[in-house]
């Protein structure tokens, strides 16, 4: 029984093994092969040489954590953040932006090789992000109780119960960085305490804070469990401050879990502030979606137009609209624009969008995705291009098959994740006649293992 289990796994769990990693795979662990079995190793970039212990073993690959660097990649650099890599916000400021980017490239290609089916999938060159650092509009930080009272930070890496105090992020701004540390000193002047996840004790959960980067308008949210134990007028005395902070609100979450899409109570200011892409402004609420690297994605919109080639005729669907920044952005492209999302808060807020805009041709509409695409062609008509923009699951069950039986000439899939990507588009190919003619991975989030892709399809 022995000799048979070692033939199908050449590694026991706790065993430790001498690897060379060779890749990266989507999300994050290093590949590297012994005796041709796939072991994906945690901390391990391409090139190194490692010591890795074995955490887990399965019938075709085992998972290890590479516990000694024998010989270094060259391709491994020197991570700038004094919270490298204790911190869970980065994985790969060890890794030259380069690599990231390259490694990608290729997971976008891999998937749609390996699970779209496409044995040359069309796979452009990936567009590097403009900045490096500092570049995340929007951060979610997790207060921690510490010896000089309540800090701010994120979770360690690999860690649910364990925040890790953060002096100065990479991922931020100086005024957000100014802003989360301003905080920091009024909780402890308040002498308030910090939630304990694990004891489900304390009092402080999270501060939420949001920055138009084009706008220079920023919105705070003090997340704190139930009870009012702080002297509100105060808390704005110190954010006011900040000439730059425009909204500040005050939410309560009752329950165990870690979340900060709560309804909040506007403590002082604009219940939303505003962010400007590609010459039009949007309004941002405390839980409405934008995609947190404001450059970015104003190059990730711009490459949906193009991708869109509207000649001005078009009746364009843009589904899981968020708060329309993708659909108001194609209204000046197109005959019309009809956007719908689940979420009633995003809604609001694109309608806001609308007339902030004064766009005249665009519409949108709360609802679910799968439910409500025929009411809409009964509406709005057929479309000509239909913009896709899910959530990390893809066009997940009823909402592919509708989408697919809408049977547009032409679908621009926008992903964050491309695994579903790659299976949305095979059955897309195989069930309902599109073919992928361009598909091009966007870095929006250097030194994570996070990328987006807009796609191209069309009806054969």
């Amino acid at each position: 029984m022995s000799t048979l289990r070692r033939m199908a796994a050449p590694v026991r769990k706790d065993e430790e093994v001498e690897l060379h990693v060779d890749s990266l795979a989507y999300g994050g662990n290093g590949v590297a092969r012994l005796d041709g079995f796939v072991v994906f190793v945690r901390r391990g970039l391409p090139g190194d040489r490692v010591r890795a212990r074995v955490t887990k073993v399965k019938r075709g690959f085992a998972e290890a954590l590479a516990v000694e660097v024998l010989e270094p990649s060259p391709q491994r650099v020197d991570a700038p953040c004094a919270h490298y890599p204790a911190c869970g916000g980065c994985r790969f400021q060890d890794l030259a932006y380069e690599a990231q980017a390259a490694a990608k490239e290729e997971q976008v290609r891999d998937a749609l090789q390996r699970i779209g089916g496409i044995a040359d999938a069309p796979v452009e060159a990936i567009l590097p992000a403009s900045s490096q650092f500092f570049y995340r509009n929007k951060l979610e930080y997790s207060f921690t109780q510490t010896p000089s009272g309540p800090a701010l930070g994120f979770h360690k890496a690999g860690r649910w119960d364990e925040v890790l105090e953060v002096e100065k992020c990479w991922l931020t701004t100086d005024l957000g960085n100014a802003i989360r540390n301003a905080v920091r000193d009024w909780a402890r002047e308040e002498n308030l305490e910090a939630y304990d996840q694990a004891e489900h004790t304390g009092y402080l959960r999270h501060l939420v804070y949001r920055e138009g980067r084009n706008t220079g308008q920023v919105l705070v949210v003090l997340v704190t469990a139930p009870g009012e134990k702080f002297e509100r007028d105060y808390l704005v005395e110190v954010l006011r401050r900040f000439p730059e902070v425009r909204s500040i609100h005050w939410a309560v979450n009752d329950q165990p879990s870690e979340v900060t899409n709560l309804p909040s109570t506007l403590l002082w200011g604009d219940d939303a502030i505003e962010e400007e892409l590609l010459g039009h402004r949007f309004r941002i609420r405390p839980n409405a979606f934008l995609q947190t690297n404001t450059e970015m994605a104003e190059q990730l919109y711009a490459l949906a137009i193009e991708y869109a080639g509207l000649t001005g005729a078009e009746t364009v669907y843009d589904l899981y609209c968020g708060t329309g920044t993708i659909g108001l952005s194609l209204a000046g492209h197109a005959l019309s624009v009809w956007g719908v999302d689940i979420s009633e808060e995003s809604i609001a807020c694109a309608l806001e969008n609308l007339d902030l805009n004064q766009i005249g041709n665009a519409a949108f509409f709360a609802g679910n995705v799968g439910q409500v695409l025929e009411e809409l062609a009964e509406r709005a008509g057929p479309p000509d291009v239909v913009v896709v923009d899910p959530p990390r699951a893809g066009l997940a069950g009823k909402a592919l098959k509708r989408t697919g039986e809408l049977a547009a000439p032409r679908l621009v899939y926008v992903s964050c994740n491309p695994t579903t990507l790659a299976s949305d588009v095979k059955v897309l190919r195989e069930q309902y006649g599109y073919e992928l003619l361009r598909a091009r991975p966007v870095d929006m989030f250097p030194h994570t293992p996070h990328v987006e892709t807009v796609s191209l399809l069309e009806r054969t």
